[in-house]
């Protein structure tokens, strides 16, 4: 068998061989925009970039995407993903391995920014940022409302209007911004901080009109969907028609279908308010008037009251009997004084009937001698001189 001599002239280098390869495979001008389809293994997340295996059931490719490419994926990859990439073959010198350059990758079967869709919204609602507890009540009678949307739009004008017919003492603080493209996420977020920030409003409004999922794709960002669930102020969320759903919508304070229902949503209606009051003050009106006639009642019953265990009652009560004991006390003093002037009277007769005065009225008269009375005729002698007391006058005689 033949041995090459290794001292000849033409031996290479492991460098000017790997180069050489090099040089053939990046030359080769089909190996410079190659679409390639492969299952994603060794995934590998660096500053740089991302790094990986490309392979089917038979083969395997190294993969290597640079950071400026990756920032432009609109999902996140992971092991066992299958995808379609386009890029351009190459050899990795310092390995003497070729691999693929990938310039864009997509999902292989399902478009990359649905699988980005429902990637960020597993990942914030497992991170609790659609929590029903997290979300602000909505003021009932706001005086400033923000609303942050293209300027140039339908949305704002439907927004506007539905404001001021509802509620046309209501203020509103405008924030102009982008609501598609690659710089609308940055001006929507520094909106909703501006507003927050400096407490310019009492609810938020943030959305657009309709669209496709790519022009609604800047309210599916993560670091909008972060600072609106930091977002002091209550936000309302309106972004496409009624079947659109994005991130933003999950994580506001409240969900309107369209930026007119965000409108009704964010203020009352003036109308339906007055007719409320009116209302109000009716009820409010024969509430009063029936308590006040309850209160005249258990007024009234409580005078009454007070008039029969007041002081003053008693005290006249008192007086009134006392006056009628008094009266009752003199008429019977007065009764009695009457029957003793009437049996005095009574023994002022008899006594006048019996007195000498009365028995000398009737023709009697009564002897005396030296002022003692005489009553028998043994008490004088034959001469003896004796006075006879009569009605008118005395008369002197001599007894026999």
């Amino acid at each position: 068998m033949y041995t090459p001599d290794i001292q000849k002239p033409n031996v290479l280098s492991v460098s000017q061989v790997t180069n050489f390869i090099k040089s053939l495979i990046e030359g080769e001008p089909m190996l410079r925009t190659v679409y390639l389809s492969g299952e994603i293994s060794n995934l590998g997340c660096y500053s740089s970039g991302f790094y990986f295996s490309l392979k089917d059931s038979n083969s395997v490719i190294s993969a290597v995407m640079f950071k400026y490419q990756a920032q432009r994926l609109r999902f996140e990859p992971k092991n066992g993903q299958k995808v379609l990439c386009v890029g351009r073959i190459e050899l990795y010198a310092p390995r003497g391995a070729y691999q693929i350059l990938i310039e864009n990758m997509q999902p292989d079967g399902v478009g990359a920014l649905n699988l980005a869709y429902e990637q960020l919204k597993e990942k914030l609602e497992k991170q609790g940022l659609f929590d029903e507890r997290y979300k602000k009540p909505i003021p009932k009678m706001p005086k400033t409302v923000g609303v942050i949307t293209s300027p140039s739009g339908a949305a704002v004008q439907d927004i506007k209007n539905v404001l001021y017919r509802r509620y046309p003492r209501i203020d509103v603080v405008m924030c102009p911004v982008l609501v598609q493209g690659e710089q609308a996420p940055k001006q929507l977020v520094e909106a909703i901080k501006t507003l927050d920030n400096y407490n310019l409003c009492d609810v938020i409004i943030i959305g657009r009109g309709g669209g496709s999922i790519e022009d609604l794709w800047a309210f599916n960002n993560e670091e909008l969907a972060r600072t609106i669930f930091e977002c002091k102020i209550p936000v309302i969320s309106a972004v496409g028609h009624q079947t659109d759903y994005t991130i933003c919508d999950f994580v506001a304070d409240l969900r309107a279908p369209t930026p007119s229902a965000a409108a009704e949503l964010a203020v009352p209606d003036i109308e339906e308010l007055k007719k409320k009051y009116i209302n109000l003050r009716k009820s409010l009106s024969y509430k009063l008037a029936h308590k006040l006639s309850d209160y005249r009642l258990n007024l009234s019953l409580l005078q009454k009251r007070a008039e029969v265990v007041s002081p003053g009652k008693q005290t006249e009560k008192y007086i009134n009997s006392y006056k009628l004991a008094a009266i009752r006390a003199g008429q019977a003093v007065q009764k009695n004084l009457d029957n003793k002037r009437n049996n005095l009277l009574r023994l002022a007769d008899k006594t006048e009937e019996l007195s000498p005065l009365a028995v000398l009225k009737r023709g009697y008269a009564i002897t005396e001698k030296d002022g003692e009375i005489i009553s028998k005729s043994a008490q004088l002698k034959s001469g003896d001189k004796f006075t006879l007391i009569m009605q008118d006058g005395k008369v002197t005689a001599t007894a026999d």
